[in-house]
């Protein structure tokens, strides 16, 4: 944003010189904000109406007004591009709940762009967000594909990856692995027969691969080796097609889910089947969606801290625009939600 605006013009019937002209800093001063936010004032961003009217009466004392022309040509947007493969996920809602937060009590604004989990518009929604001006971008990747890589490499403004492993570059993101690898030993502790994998497309790599090969190792860290795995995509008629397909392959004690999604599906198959959890299967996946709570018996889940993942991503990616130093990777927490539907230890009986 320029600093600059137009010389006054005299109100009508005023006699003698003009004023000297004033900034935008010097708005903001005499307005008690930041320059940031008079920035969104001028571009019709959203701001308080008690804000509003400080900035007006300014404007209005002194008889000034922006500069379009050169505002066209500002180099700061105070907008933020935000790429995510889905609305359709509380996960992702989670992160860009926190993210438009976190920037809205820094100044800025977040346009998101939605991929629907397809690569190629993935990669077209960042090349977008880079030719609308915008200071920043967060990308909430499907995968980081070398294509991706090469274009984020490229990118005139800073790019942060979440939830994603990018050694080239900025990542925040969750522990897939060793949240998978805790869920496989606390599922392998409380089952001794066959177990059953509900996953997605390896193509995202840290749900589909690593999430998956934490899983696999923490059973065989408690002896348990009979595992059938089956992949799917993110949907609830996912979870219902691969249970249905588990069935015919025979009895399981257990069904592990790479996302709650997909065991609302599970559990759907085994209510119409008649098979009771967890006194004949147990069901245990990730998400820690609210509905959750709502399923009987409620869904042991591992919930990732998604609010931490928007909130430090958002606040990486602002130190990167002004140059502060951070992090090449920050990796979020997660909590076990112990509900009823995976068998109990002997102990614990």
């Amino acid at each position: 944003m320029p600093e600059g605006f137009p010389m006054p013009r005299k109100p009508r019937g005023e006699r003698g010189t003009m004023t000297e002209k004033i900034t935008m800093a010097d708005i903001a001063r005499m307005a008690g904000v930041t320059k940031s936010t008079v920035s969104r004032y001028f571009n019709g961003g959203s701001i308080k109406e008690e804000t509003r009217e400080k900035i007006q009466t300014v404007i209005r004392k002194h008889n000034y007004e922006p500069n379009t022309f050169a505002r066209l040509k500002a180099r700061e947007s105070n907008v933020i591009g935000v790429v995510v493969p889905t609305l359709n996920s509380k996960v992702t809602s989670r992160v860009v709940t926190s993210i438009g937060r976190y920037l809205r009590n820094q100044g800025y604004e977040a346009l998101i762009k939605d991929s629907d989990h397809n690569s190629e518009l993935e990669f077209r929604n960042i090349q977008r967000l880079m030719g609308r001006n915008v200071d920043g971008i967060l990308c909430s990747a499907i995968s980081v594909t070398e294509e991706l890589r090469r274009l984020i490499q490229s990118s005139p403004v800073p790019v942060v990856v979440l939830a994603q492993e990018f050694e080239d570059g900025i990542a925040v993101m969750v522990d897939d692995y060793g949240a998978g690898r805790f869920m496989g030993r606390y599922v392998g502790e409380r089952v001794r027969g066959r177990v059953a994998y509900l996953g997605v497309d390896e193509r995202d790599a840290a749900v589909g691969i690593w999430r998956k090969q934490g899983v696999m190792d923490g059973l065989k860290e408690r002896g348990i080796r009979d595992v059938i795995t089956f992949l799917g995509d993110y949907s609830y008629q996912s979870g219902q097609d691969m249970m249905k397909q588990v069935l015919r392959q025979g009895k399981v004690d257990a069904v592990i889910c790479a996302t709650d999604r997909l065991a609302f599906g599970a559990y759907r198959v085994l209510g119409s089947h008649g098979i009771s959890i967890p006194d004949q299967v147990s069901v245990a996946a990730f998400g820690g969606y609210d509905e959750s709570e709502l399923l009987h018996p409620q869904l042991t889940t591992l919930r990732f801290d998604s609010y931490a993942l928007g909130y430090l991503g958002a606040e990486t990616l602002l130190k990167e625009i002004r140059k502060e130093p951070v992090p090449k990777k920050q990796i979020v927490g997660y909590q076990l939600i112990e509900g009823g539907s995976v068998r109990k230890l002997a102990e614990e009986l």
